[in-house]
């Protein structure tokens, strides 16, 4: 198994006063070469946002692009005329294809939005653009590790990828086989502290694991990880 390993504090940050974002992978103004993407995951951002601040209109092109909401109300528009506000247990996958319009902004007046939003490069190129918000709550089980998006299934993307939640209560060990060859699995920590193999991961660290076809996750802390397997 083969283990690279992107702690909190090693990411890129900026604070625009309306947003406070951290960027795990090479972003705006944020660049290291040795910190591109993970295989076919080009971005994972963790933004915090002011209330009723947002990110305006701007273009997206042959991107697939999903946005997780972890505490707040997140506001989506779109120039498909889309207009939706989802909350945590919900998502947001858009496929940019050929071209499209959107913005997002914390749909509250008095609370901040955090919330992740995920860059995935797809596998296919200038296809008609689309979107949809989903609730995931009901595929989500407690102490178990449920995939929520994944290939040829209701909640899917323009690529070979499979994104799975966990929430752990301390102690619980739980295995994830990989779904496929040729993938590798990014594991985001959100909050809690977590175990794989001998590493350990706190809140907000990041790992990228290739060369195995199963991982065991001991959650030290009470934890809520997110897993991303995606071609590399």
């Amino acid at each position: 198994m083969n283990i690279i390993i992107d702690r909190a504090s090693s990411r890129g940050h900026a604070n625009h006063g309306w947003l406070n974002t951290y960027h795990t992978f090479s972003f705006a103004n944020y660049f290291n070469p040795d910190r591109m993407q993970f295989g076919a995951l080009r971005v994972l951002n963790d933004d915090t946002v002011l209330p009723e601040e947002g990110f305006g209109t701007h273009p997206h092109k042959n991107m697939e692009v999903i946005s997780i909401p972890l505490k707040g109300e997140l506001r989506h528009g779109d120039s498909l005329n889309n207009s939706h506000t989802i909350t945590r247990g919900e998502i947001q996958v858009m496929s940019a294809g050929t071209g499209i319009q959107h913005s997002e902004f914390n749909g509250s007046s008095t609370e901040p939005l955090e919330f992740l939003q995920i860059w995935v490069i797809p596998d296919r190129v200038n296809t008609p653009p689309k979107y949809r918000d989903y609730d995931i709550k009901p595929l989500l089980k407690h102490n178990e590790i449920s995939t929520f998006l994944a290939p040829e299934t209701d909640i899917s993307i323009m690529q070979q990828a499979w994104f799975s939640w966990a929430e752990l209560d301390r102690g619980v060990e739980r295995e994830y086989k990989f779904k496929c060859q040729n993938t590798g699995v990014y594991v985001f920590v959100i909050d809690g502290e977590i175990k794989i193999g001998d590493t350990v991961l706190h809140r907000r660290d990041g790992a990228g694991i290739t060369d195995t076809d199963s991982i065991t996750i001991e959650a030290v802390q009470n934890s809520t990880v997110l897993l991303m397997e995606v071609a590399v």
